[in-house]
């Protein structure tokens, strides 16, 4: 790694050397035998916006879906160039950039909304990857989804936030595969909040829902066993479990 990072390093004292121009920047790109991994290399260094252009529209470069990645991940990338290149991107850079502190706001969010029109036609190991370090518009589709791997590597999102995911558990749009999954989750059980909204869905699965009745305070046991949309096991149960409170 620190052999790849030296060879960066004096790659961009060279680049510098030919100057920050366009005239410069096609000059080095032609002097230099450069394979993908060094080109990538530099890309991710302080290079002047002038290389950044010329690497976008210098073949075969501007062929290559991995390096106008890393220009567009590149902060000095100029917006209006990285909005063009956005849709050529393979969905791992998509992903990066929608997640980038360094990348203008306008760019991530239309990376994002790119990879959100994109999300059925990955494979199932991709979607899994995707779910652990999606943007929570992005999470909020991937927790929609049918396989339990996708939804529960959602699930252990740092970017899932507990009001978002309370939200969509009393949704419409909870899926069976989401409320079985939040009922395991070991991060999301301990929420009271995320427990509650899994008893007033009325499709959580019953045993699920009676399982979460004992940690519930009187006044949620009362709320939910007036709730007319449950199942009558689910309300009677909480009745119970309030009656039992009040006399101990």
């Amino acid at each position: 790694m620190r052999g790849e990072a030296g060879s960066s390093e004096a790659l961009l004292a060279e680049l510098l050397r030919t100057g920050h121009g366009a005239a410069g920047a096609r000059a080095f790109l032609s002097e230099r035998e450069l394979d993908e991994s060094r080109l990538v290399g530099l890309l991710h260094l302080a290079v002047p916006a002038s290389f950044l252009e010329a690497v976008a529209s210098t073949p075969p470069w501007s062929e290559r879906p991995r390096v106008l990645g890393a220009v567009c991940l590149n902060p000095k990338a100029p917006r209006a160039l990285a909005q063009r290149l956005l849709p050529v991107l393979y969905w791992r850079d998509l992903a990066d950039l929608a997640t980038s502190p360094r990348v203008e706001g306008g760019v991530r969010a239309r990376a994002e909304a790119l990879l959100r029109e994109r999300v059925a036609e990955l494979r199932l190991g991709e979607k899994i990857t995707l779910a652990r370090l999606a943007t929570p518009a992005l999470l909020r589709l991937l927790l929609q989804e049918a396989d339990s791997k996708i939804v529960e590597a959602a699930l252990q999102n740092p970017r899932l936030t507990e009001s978002d995911l309370v939200g969509l558990v009393q949704s419409g749009l909870a899926t069976p595969a989401l409320l079985e999954a939040v009922g395991l989750s070991s991060r999301w059980r301990s929420s009271y909040a995320v427990r509650l909204a899994l008893v007033l869905q009325p499709r959580t699965p019953a045993g699920l829902a009676l399982g979460q009745l004992t940690s519930l305070v009187e006044s949620d046991l009362r709320r939910i066993a007036g709730h007319p949309g449950l199942r009558p096991v689910v309300r009677e149960a909480a009745r119970r479990v309030a009656a039992e409170g009040r006399r101990r």
